[in-house]
This record gives C-alpha cells, sequence and structure tokens, in this order.
C-alpha cells in the first residue's frame, strides 16, 4: 500500500474512534493532523480567551467519577494539547490544583485539559498511573472535540502528579498501567511527546526518608497508604529504575524545582535530573531560588517566572 493509503486509512479509523465516545468529531485526529490542516505554530507570548468546561472522563473503583476540565482557547486551531496531572502527596487535591498554571498556559494558546485521578484512600498505586495513561488515549482521541490537536500530547504535572508523569511517560505502554480499556480506540497507546513539571517526587524513597527526618507524621502517612504494598516505593521510584537501568521510554523532561523546597530537596531532584540526562534522556532542570515546594500557588516574580520557562520549554518540544 502506498503512503496515501496509510494516512486514509488512519483517519477512517481515528474517525471511527471518535465517534464511538459519544463526543463530536471536530476536524481530524491522525498524527500530523495539525500541520495538514495549516495549524499556526505556537506562540507562547500570544494571548486568547478561554472557554471553560468539564466532562466525565471514568468512573474509578472506588465509584467517584473523575471528571476532566477543559481550558479551551477561543481561536481557529486547532491547539497544542497538555494534559494537567495534580499533586496532593497522592492522597488528596483533585483537577482545580493546578488552576492558575492551566489557565496561564491555556491563555497561550495551549489546550489544557486536568483531569482528575484516583487518590491513595481509594485505591493505593497503581490506580492513579492507571488513570494518567487512560486520560492521555481518552485525550489523544477526543482533544478535537475541543479544537485540539491530539496527535501529539504533552504533560505539565505538579509534586505527586509529577512523580505520576514521570512513570506515565518512562513506562507508557506497562500492562500494570494501560489495564483500563478505552472501548472507542482499543489500539491507540499512551505515549506522551514531553513532560513539565513543577517539583516532582523523582525519587519517592528518598522523600520518604526525608519525611522521617523532619518528623512529618502526615507525609509519613500519605506514603504508606499510597505505597502498599510498601515494596513498590522502590519498583515505581524513578530513581531507581534509572538507577537499575530498566528500559524505558525518554521523552523531554523539565524540572522546575524550589530552592526552599524542605518537601523534595534540591540535591535530591538535580541527582535524579543528572541520572536522567546519563541515560540519554533531555532534561531541562531550573533551580528557582527563594522559592519553597508549591511557590506558583502565590503570584509573584517567580510564578511569573514558571509560567514563561513552562510555556518556552513547550514551544521547543512542538518544533522539535
Amino acid at each position: 500500500m502506498t503512503k496515501g493509503t496509510f494516512v486514509r486509512r488512519d483517519v477512517l479509523e481515528m474517525m471511527a474512534a471518535a465517534g464511538a465516545t459519544g463526543l463530536p468529531a471536530v476536524g481530524t485526529l491522525w498524527p500530523g493532523a495539525a500541520d495538514a490542516a495549516g495549524a499556526p505554530a505556537y506562540n507562547p507570548a500570544a494571548r486568547f480567551d478561554l472557554a471553560i468546561s468539564e466532562v466525565e472522563l471514568r468512573r474509578n473503583s472506588a465509584g467517584r467519577m473523575l471528571m476532566a476540565r477543559i481550558y479551551q482557547p477561543k481561536g481557529p486551531g486547532p491547539f497544542p494539547t497538555v494534559l494537567d496531572l495534580h499533586g496532593g502527596a497522592w492522597n488528596r487535591k483533585d483537577r482545580l490544583a493546578e488552576e492558575p498554571m492551566d489557565r496561564a498556559l491555556a491563555s497561550s494558546g495551549l489546550l489544557v485539559v486536568a483531569v482528575d485521578m484516583t487518590i491513595a484512600p481509594e485505591a493505593p498505586y497503581p490506580a492513579c498511573v492507571q488513570d494518567a495513561n487512560y486520560a492521555v488515549r481518552w485525550l489523544k482521541v477526543n482533544a478535537a472535540t475541543w479544537n485540539g490537536d491530539g496527535s501529539k500530547i504533552g504533560v505539565y504535572a505538579s509534586s505527586s502528579g509529577g512523580h505520576v508523569a514521570e512513570l506515565l511517560a518512562m513506562r507508557p505502554r506497562d500492562p500494570r498501567y494501560n489495564s483500563i480499556p478505552l472501548a472507542a480506540a482499543p489500539e491507540v497507546d499512551a505515549t506522551v511527546a514531553y513532560v513539565a513539571m513543577r517539583s516532582p517526587v523523582s525519587n519517592t524513597f528518598a522523600r520518604y526518608e526525608n519525611a522521617e527526618r523532619r518528623r512529618n507524621e502526615s507525609m509519613m502517612k500519605n506514603n504508606k497508604v499510597f505505597f502498599n504494598p510498601w515494596e513498590t516505593i522502590h519498583e515505581s521510584n524513578p530513581q531507581e529504575i534509572l538507577d537499575r537501568e530498566e528500559k524505558v521510554t525518554l521523552v523531554a523532561f523539565l524540572i522546575m524545582q524550589g530552592g526552599l523546597d524542605d518537601n523534595v530537596l534540591p540535591e535530591v531532584q538535580e541527582k535524579f535530573a543528572k541520572a536522567y540526562k546519563a541515560a540519554g534522556g533531555d532534561c531541562d532542570y531550573r533551580l528557582f531560588e527563594n522559592s519553597v515546594h508549591e511557590w506558583v500557588a502565590e503570584p509573584g516574580p517567580q510564578t511569573d517566572k514558571a509560567v514563561e520557562v513552562a510555556k518556552e520549554f513547550i514551544a521547543r518540544q512542538l518544533k522539535a
């Protein structure tokens, strides 16, 4: 078959998959769709008004309906698509956790979709990673519904959401993570193009040891609820995954780390960034001086800087 035959077949398959979701199929969904449609290049300095909506993602094993919050730029598009994975020490928070950052990114011309994930009291690891894996596949199929380009999904994540994002990116086809079927498109995988993160938990065991040193009982409890059985704190540790030289997928990472973070220590984060580079990955590590763990939650120069760094990183990946 010719290349054109393959393209036509892919178009028909993906359009059929979109229709099976029950969501309207807007535009085309095959890889390279944005280029074929003549989509404008992403400009981090652009400004768009937003349309914000919410849709159901899936019902988790605890019976809670996980929701997706859509930040859609008002413009011709299609827009590059970013999935936001929230933090909360694996035990709390939801899709609203990073709303200021989500709005800032979307306003520059990105379709940002923030999703709920299963929290540890509902189900331990790897439930939230399964949610994230499902969300990537779901978004690849449905991004066009909100004028997004589903061919190159990026991720923005924070804190424990960064841990989820690292596992998602490094192990996109892990059978433990992609175990939730997407009936509309069973062949779509969960590979992502890049991951931008604020204060990710890149070394789970080091973070637990830090909580022990600080006698942070709530953080210690959060770890024990999530990593159950306990040995999963090592199996799912991104730093140890690299140390064990496991075969992983290496996509571009942006790590924004607070210099005053006593939750995720800068020296631990720097070690991970160096290990990721040594393994052959692209890791842009940025230290934000005089910034604590969740500095982007408060307006200020360092928060503004984080927004600009994230947008510039995304722009570089979209040009790659």
